[in-house]
């Protein structure tokens, strides 16, 4: 009877070469997230203390400088208790409408994000937090590499942790770009409609809410059609119907 033929033995140096490998993979991703966790920032101070500057305007700066422009920064801080209620309403309403209900990150929009990029081969559909985005801000860049969002991520948790979420719907609308070298909500609002954050009407505050998904091409003054329909949407979403007179002034 013929002996069946045996299988070709694997060289001990293929064999320990892929052993090797497979040990590296777990060995890289701790090596990565030991120093995503070792160089983030100490968020602590931010409980009492404003910051100066941010990751993103430092951005806009060199931006700035490397077109041979000088920087703009035009930013007054507005306290919590000093900010419409209408703008709050409208910004949670367009950013992040379970803010005061999850812990600095909604995993359920995140997943429903992720697919939709993966579908599409792109890491361009939105889907973080107020949180996220404040951390992204205050020490990130707008890159969608995925070490940078894992920082982001671990960023957010610690802020949510330090922070109460009434302190960080505060830095945020006092942080975030709402035109060219305009920041916060309080300069946007004498920028836009010459008046204090305190003093915007729900129309103004869906306006500037719906600015915010790209602030350097909205621009609230001179709203296209596009934003003014996210306006509309926006004032739905908040139970506010705006009368006919006060949508023809916007349009103008």
């Amino acid at each position: 009877m013929a002996t069946p033929p045996r299988a070709a033995a694997v060289p001990a140096r293929t064999g320990h070469s892929i052993a090797s490998a497979l040990l590296a993979v777990p060995v890289a991703a701790f090596a990565v997230l030991a120093y995503a966790y070792l160089t983030l920032p100490d968020v602590r101070p931010l409980k009492t203390s404003n910051p100066a500057t941010t990751a993103f305007m430092e951005l806009r700066d060199g931006e700035a400088r490397a077109q041979g422009r000088m920087p703009r920064r035009v930013q007054r801080w507005a306290s919590y208790s000093h900010i419409s209620s209408d703008l709050k309403r409208a910004v949670l309403v367009a950013e992040d409408d379970l803010f005061w209900r999850h812990e600095g990150v909604d995993f359920e929009q995140m997943q429903e994000s992720l697919e939709a990029d993966w579908a599409r081969g792109t890491f361009s559909r939105g889907g973080s937090t107020i949180t996220q985005q404040l951390a992204k801000n205050l020490y990130l860049s707008p890159s969608k590499n995925p070490l940078r969002k894992l920082r982001e991520l671990i960023i957010a948790r610690r802020l949510e942790a330090e922070l109460k979420k009434g302190r960080i719907l505060e830095l945020y609308l006092n942080v975030i770009e709402w035109g060219d070298g305009v920041y916060g909500v309080e300069s946007a609002a004498r920028v836009y409609f010459r008046k204090s954050a305190a003093e915007l009407a729900p129309s103004e505050a869906a306006l500037l809410a719906a600015a915010i998904i790209n602030p350097r091409v909205h621009n609230p003054a001179h709203p296209s059609a596009r934003l003014l329909r996210r306006q509309q949407l926006i004032l739905r979403r908040m139970g506010v119907v705006i009368p006919p007179q006060e949508a023809a002034q916007l349009e103008r």
